[in-house]
């Protein structure tokens, strides 16, 4: 099954059958839902889990409360980039924080890639801010969250063409697709059993615990794509499925990502989707209709991403190792005049504390008030200081146009 192409891909996907046809299919067709308890994967898995755990926890508690929102507004571009890429759109951070500016693109092509990563943002922000909190795995969440991003589409990217009829048909936001449709070698249920197997979908991974619920993380993310409910979109809404469902079990803070980690080894990810379609091969492969090693080695597959990812973003925002990357650049912009050249004190303070009041610049600078905010002005320009207003307390962002000096390796350097 080929999940790195479009959803709907007309040089590989055909809509074939009768709209709305319900072919009777048991849901039993897509088990092992999860992992049996017996299952001889289980004890190595569980140890992932538990490093897991220990490993997002430790990153977490190592950030400064101030800096959580400032990178997680940086990861949240960085995930809709990786997102988008593995599905063929290429929209760099850069680009998308001009689109979140109401900064498009003049040519048409690029500017619905503009609105289509606006978009999705705009739908992890509201993830992040606790839109599905302990939802993410319910039908109604999935609607809803293939409903906002849809809705904020333009319409030239709602419409899905069918290849050998060449019948255009819009893709509804929140709306479960209404046709056969083929992707790769997998045929997806009929569009009149997708009720069903949502509602079975649900019942299997929404009310697991904590611990269940991020080993069977990397099964609902296969089996949702299996199902595969809508037109067009699949992949997005999967994805972020799946970030909505890694904060709950593990309280991320939205701070780190597995969507880089899945589009940077994208052919293993592909390989890895495809063999989970397989059927069970013997008695020794589990209980269910599907593969239970396939879906043991994806497991397997997704939480070591998911560790690679702490780890990356760990690593990258070691305060020693961050302060000395901003200090060279702040050097280098106090060398040009473009920053005074008591800039860094402040970024210091910042990284150290998360925020600084406005009311101790002049002390922590040891100059006038005057002084202070012409410093502090010349850090607003550059985009890295922000405040909710002219009084309010200084805080550190991480503009993508930085991130290539201040965090190395997290995503490539714009060439616009």
């Amino acid at each position: 099954m080929n999940y790195i192409e479009p959803d709907i891909n007309p040089a590989k996907s055909e809509a074939t059958g009768i709209d709305r046809q319900d072919r009777g299919e048991n849901t039993s067709l897509m088990e092992p839902l999860t992992l049996s308890v017996d299952s001889k994967h289980r004890p190595a898995l569980n140890d992932l889990t538990i490093e897991l755990v220990a490993a997002s926890a430790g990153f977490c508690r190592s950030i400064p409360d101030g800096i959580v929102t400032a990178l997680a507004d940086l990861v949240r571009a960085m995930n809709c980039y990786y997102s988008n890429l593995i599905e063929g759109h290429d929209t760099h951070p850069v680009d998308i924080e001009h689109a979140l500016k109401k900064n498009y693109s003049a040519i048409p092509e690029q500017r619905n890639l503009q609105l289509e990563a606006e978009a999705h943002i705009t739908v992890q922000k509201w993830i992040d801010e606790g839109g599905l909190k302990g939802q993410a795995m319910t039908t109604d969440a999935i609607l809803e969250v293939h409903r906002r991003f849809c809705e904020l589409l333009p319409e030239e990217m709602l419409i899905v063409e069918r290849p050998t009829t060449k019948e255009k048909s819009p893709v509804i936001p929140g709306g479960l697709r209404q046709h056969d449709v083929e992707v790769g070698r997998h045929i997806p249920v009929s569009p009149g059993a997708l009720p069903r197997f949502l509602a079975r979908f649900e019942e299997g991974y929404s009310k697991l615990g904590k611990s269940e619920t991020l080993l069977a993380a990397a099964a609902a993310h296969h089996r949702l794509a299996w199902i595969h409910p809508f037109l067009d979109g699949n992949g997005r809404v999967i994805r972020l499925m799946s970030h909505a469902t890694l904060m709950d079990a593990l309280d991320t803070g939205g701070i780190w990502s597995i969507a880089r980690g899945l589009a940077r080894n994208v052919e293993e990810y592909k390989k890895q989707l495809a063999n989970c379609d397989l059927q069970r091969r013997n008695d020794l492969d589990g209980r269910g209709n599907l593969s239970e090693e396939a879906l043991a080695d994806f497991t397997r597959f997704f939480l070591e991403t998911c560790l690679d990812q702490v780890k990356f973003m760990e690593e990258l925002v070691q305060p020693e190792k961050l302060r000395v990357r901003i200090k060279l650049w702040v050097n280098e912009l106090n060398e040009t005049g473009e920053l005074h050249e008591k800039s860094g004190q402040i970024l210091d303070a910042i990284l150290y504390r998360g925020e600084l009041p406005r009311s101790e610049v002049a002390d922590l600078l040891g100059a006038s008030t005057r002084t202070a905010s012409r410093v502090v002005a010349g850090l607003i320009d550059q985009g890295v200081v922000t405040s909710e207003s002219s009084k309010a307390s200084l805080h550190i962002t991480f503009p993508a146009k930085l991130a290539s000096r201040w965090m190395p390796g997290l995503f490539p350097e714009h060439r616009g």
